[in-house]
């Protein structure tokens, strides 16, 4: 066999020549365990067969396992498998939907701001955690609306309030920790808004797919839409677009304009980002592109004219300005309307009791106009400052951190408060000084004492009737007649003044006269009479001291009190709320004006004797001399509490009531009353603090600056120092009075002739004079002509005050 035969034969033996039945093959090998030799010079052939089928044995195993996984994956099992999954997830969603219920919204969503308003209807200021202000989306312009369905689901109106594709993509992204993704609904948004949190889970986004799907079927469009404008942040701490039109346009919701609109709801998508006075060049370029993005929207949904739209520009936003807080006199003006409300709301059954009301006013929503005109308020607050806190040194005297100022003002044909002062500042002093009622009125209480009188047609002990001219003794330390209870008040300095007319007794503040009158019309009746006036006299002690008005009262109830006695009689109870309303209800606030508490003849009476107090009483220098007045008609009354710890002065016009006191509080807890002496650099122990001194200043600067026309008042009586005094012909008067020096001139003046007898111990307290003072001409002010100032005496004051 030659090589090239050698070679074949190889080959036949090798690779070649293998059969291609390795079946075969092997059966015909000898069936003797010893292996055949091999032809003389080939190679070892039987080691690389072995090799190869090694690896075959290892191939046909590998195909095996191919095979069982096509056994297994096979496109029926696989579509069996998807839809039973599908089967389950829809399982698990209709057993979701019918366990999940739509719950009520969460905490945060609910708190709103309480918004407080002057009577012009600008911003006081806001009260709550959450600068929030829901509004009914009829208030909403409709094209403003629709900038919001524009922005952010324009297929809000005919979807099913959710967007599958939108939420399988958040819950993906949610499971890949890629975070928050949009896409959401109106109707979703709002469900993680006002129902959900803002946490990224996988059961809160089911929860909300759920809950919208519900919602969409059980609430209107308008519904849904309303409490996502309203829940939604839209940057500067706003929440709502109520909050949100103030912020950025100071405008309510009601005013905004397509523009407006279309920039708050670009807002929405990145609100730090997107405000207009912070935002980078980036972002001013982008919240543009957004604006743009809407109102184009708005075009092709035909909700916008195309001409309209192109000639809008950019509204760019005002500058950001700090919410107004409670610093100054904010907070003095909130709390106190809070606490009208909160009356209000107990008395028309719309709470059970002041903690249920106080609970509804916390929840907040509420809108509340304040009766407080802001020119007036700004005046009494200046006026405050310049006639005596910016006087104050607490560094130099100490008494200086002891005073106290508060102050009322009331429109008497409404009842309306037009201006409070409650202190320097609500963040340095929390009490409100002109709602509290824990210090003295001293003598602004005699005018009651008067009004009881005249309403009664009450008598002195000798059965005179008590008129502005009946004379009384007034003598300091007199013993009161008539009485069971002992009581001899001491006139201020301890002066004595003899017999005197009422209206001399009422300008020169004398106690011992009041005393007297006080018992005699019966001290019930006194206290009766002004708790009809608007003062809290409930349970007090009818006891003749009570004449000295040592009972408490504020400066609002005082103002009240004459408000009524300045409307004629009827009742006028101080107002500090015009409206408040919230979403679900306008609460109907009751008449501050109400019927006749005292006669008009009484109450006229106690204006026109009022009168005479400023034109030759305790307050003419603060008052009568004051450069601004400008012939202003002006009744009103000082007071000066003992130890002088307040000092008072309530004063009117036809159209203006106001009072006005100064309390003495330690600066130092516990704060007790302390008094004002020596404050201000007047000599301690001489330089008292007096009604007709700072409280009257401060009235006439205020009530002459806000005044705009001179008024008189309209009085039904003939009696006091506004009108001619009575003539009745008679050879001598029974009772005369003879000038002290302590005895300052009135406006009716004395006689000069002698007794027709000298009057004795046992003589009754009171006399009814037959003849009194002629003028030549009817005058409201007195003759200054005939006026002449008695020398000074060193136990009567300038313009002292008894107490």
């Amino acid at each position: 066999m030659g090589r090239a035969d050698d070679r074949r034969a190889r080959q036949r033996g090798g690779r070649r020549a293998a059969p291609r039945n390795r079946s075969a093959q092997e059966s015909a090998a000898p069936s003797s365990g010893t292996p055949s030799a091999a032809p003389a010079g080939a190679p070892a052939a039987g080691g690389r067969a072995a090799a190869r089928r090694a690896a075959q044995q290892r191939g046909r195993g590998g195909t095996k396992d191919k095979g069982l996984i096509r056994r297994m994956f096979t496109w029926k099992k696989i579509l069996g498998t998807f839809l039973g999954v599908c089967l389950l997830g829809i399982g698990a969603f209709v057993l979701m939907y019918m366990m999940i219920d739509i719950p009520k919204g969460n905490a945060d969503a609910l708190k709103q701001s309480n918004v407080y308003k002057y009577s012009d209807g600008s911003i006081l200021t806001r009260d709550g955690d959450l600068n929030r202000e829901n509004v009914d989306l009829a208030q909403i312009p409709r094209p403003v609306q629709r900038t919001f369905v524009a922005a952010e689901n324009k297929t809000f109106y005919q979807d099913a309030g959710v967007d599958l594709k939108g939420t399988a993509r958040g819950i993906l992204n949610t499971v890949a920790g890629k975070g928050a993704q949009g896409g959401s609904t109106i109707t979703q948004q709002y469900v993680k808004n006002y129902y959900l949190t803002q946490e990224q889970t996988v059961t809160r986004k089911l929860k909300e797919l759920v809950i919208s799907l519900k919602l969409d079927r059980e609430k209107s469009k308008n519904y849904i839409l309303a409490g996502y404008i309203n829940t939604s942040y839209y940057g500067r701490g706003a929440y709502g677009i109520q909050a949100a039109a103030q912020a950025y346009y100071r405008v309510d919701a009601s005013k905004l304009t397509v523009p407006q609109g279309a920039y708050l709801a670009a807002l929405l998508q990145a609100p730090s980002q997107y405000d207009w006075t912070a935002a980078s060049d980036t972002g001013k370029r982008l919240v543009q592109a957004r604006w743009n993005y809407v109102l184009d929207n708005m075009v092709e949904e035909g909700w916008l004219d195309k001409g309209k739209r192109e000639a809008m520009t950019f509204p760019v936003p005002k500058e950001p300005r700090e919410a107004p807080g409670k610093a100054g006199q904010v907070g003095y003006l909130v709390n106190a309307a809070k606490a009208e409300l909160e009356r209000q709301l107990v008395k028309q059954g719309r709470a059970d009791s002041l903690e249920d009301a106080e609970d509804l006013v916390g929840r907040g929503g509420w809108t509340i106009t304040l009766n407080i005109d802001k020119k007036k308020q700004k005046a009494l607050e200046a006026s405050v400052k310049e006639q005596l806190t910016g006087k104050l040194d607490p560094k130099k005297r100490s008494v200086d951190g002891d005073v106290q100022a508060g102050a009322a003002s009331v429109d008497p044909k409404t009842g309306a408060v037009v201006a409070m002062y409650g202190g320097v500042d609500y963040l340095k002093h929390y009490t409100n000084n002109a709602t509290r009622t824990d210090y003295q009125p001293a003598s602004t209480f005699k005018p009651v004492i008067l009004a009881a009188a005249l309403d009664k047609g009450a008598q002195t002990q000798d059965g005179k009737p008590i008129t502005a001219d009946t004379i009384y003794d007034g003598t300091s330390k007199r013993p009161v007649v008539g009485s069971d209870i002992g009581f001899a008040p001491e006139n201020e300095d301890d002066a004595d003044y003899g017999d005197i007319t009422v209206q001399t007794a009422m300008n020169k503040s004398v106690n011992s006269v009041f005393a007297q009158m006080g018992v005699d019309v019966g001290m019930d009746h006194v206290l009766k009479v002004a708790n009809d006036l608007g003062m809290d006299t409930e349970g007090l002690k009818a006891v003749p001291a009570q004449t000295l008005g040592t009972m408490g009262a504020s400066p609002l109830q005082m103002a009240g009190v004459y408000a009524t006695l300045d409307n004629h009689g009827r009742k006028v109870t101080p107002a500090l709320i015009k409206s408040a309303q919230n979403s679900s209800q306008t609460l109907e606030l009751t008449d501050p004006i109400g019927g006749q508490v005292v006669s008009r003849e009484a109450a006229d009476t106690v204006t026109s004797v009022l009168t005479g107090v400023v034109d030759d009483g305790t307050a003419r220098t603060s008052v009568r001399d004051n450069p601004e007045r400008r012939g202003q008609k002006v009744a009103g009354k000082t007071g000066t509490s003992d130890n002088n710890k307040s000092a008072w002065f309530t004063g009117y016009t036809p159209d203006l009531v106001t009072s006005v006191g100064l309390f003495g509080e330690s600066a130092k807890p516990p704060h007790p009353q302390v008094t004002l002496t020596g404050a201000t650099g007047r000599i301690p122990g001489k330089g008292r603090i007096n009604g007709g001194g700072y409280p009257a200043q401060i009235w006439a600067a205020y009530t002459f600056g806000v005044s705009t026309k001179v008024s008189r008042f309209d009085l039904e009586t003939d009696q006091g120092a506004a009108v001619r005094p009575t003539v009745t012909a008679a050879p001598s008067p029974t009772v005369t009075q003879t000038p002290t020096p302590t005895q300052e001139p009135t406006t009716q003046a004395p006689t000069t002739k002698a007794p027709s007898q000298t009057p004795t111990t046992q003589a009754p307290p009171s006399r009814t004079p037959t003849q009194t003072p002629t003028t030549e001409e009817p005058t409201t002010e007195p003759p200054t002509s005939e006026i002449t100032t008695p020398p000074a005496n060193p136990l009567t004051p300038q313009f002292g005050e008894q107490r």
